[in-house]
């Protein structure tokens, strides 16, 4: 890749578009999706440090929710039932992953490499804060489903409930929280949204 090119490749995650399998009433492309799980991941870390007490850190949530699909300029969003078809496709996409985060880190000066690196991909350094950022992007998938359904698709039906059990399976309570204290919103009009109580 060409010398200072990442944030240049960055610019691109505009035109990726996710759910390539499924009928959309509107199209969610990879850098909107991104911000949405930077977003949750963020709030998952408050909900660790508010609510349970915790000491996770919610602006590297963040940080690796913003980043955490970023390979997917060079691959494209492969639909999850293909990614995790059998063991040896997930091997495979997570070869190719490699390959497409050492070329974006390419397009970047020696020095930033270091701080971009564990961005780009899961690292076994920062495992537990991954966990959250796969929530965060977890939800950020239901709550697309959330939104299909709301405009009258059903193609996302399906998806709502695999996703809603895949959540429930994290076994993270940060999550279960946010399920249950923030999405319910997420299915108000702007008005219903606005009114005070």
């Amino acid at each position: 890749m060409k010398e200072n090119s990442f944030y240049a490749m960055l610019s691109r995650m505009k035109y990726i578009n996710r759910w390539g399998l499924m009928r959309n009433s509107r199209n969610e492309n990879l850098c909107e999706h991104s911000l949405e799980v930077a977003f949750i991941a963020h709030a998952l870390g408050l909900i660790n440090n508010q609510i349970f007490h915790g000491d996770i850190n919610p602006n590297r949530l963040a940080m690796l929710g913003m980043y955490h699909d970023t390979t997917e300029i060079i691959t494209g969003d492969m639909p999850t039932p293909v990614k995790y078809y059998s063991p040896v496709i997930r091997n495979a996409y997570s070869e190719v992953e490699k390959v497409a985060r050492d070329e974006l880190l390419q397009g970047l000066p020696e020095s930033f490499r270091k701080v971009y690196e564990p961005l780009l991909l899961e690292t076994e350094d920062e495992a537990r804060e991954w966990k959250y950022v796969k929530a965060a992007d977890k939800i950020s998938a239901y709550l697309k489903c959330v939104d299909e359904k709301n405009m009258g698709n059903t193609d996302f039906a399906d998806a709502q409930v695999s996703i809603s059990r895949a959540i429930d399976e994290l076994d993270l309570p940060e999550a279960d929280y946010f399920m249950k204290e923030f999405v319910p919103a997420y299915t108000h009009t702007l008005d219903e949204t606005s009114r005070k109580e």
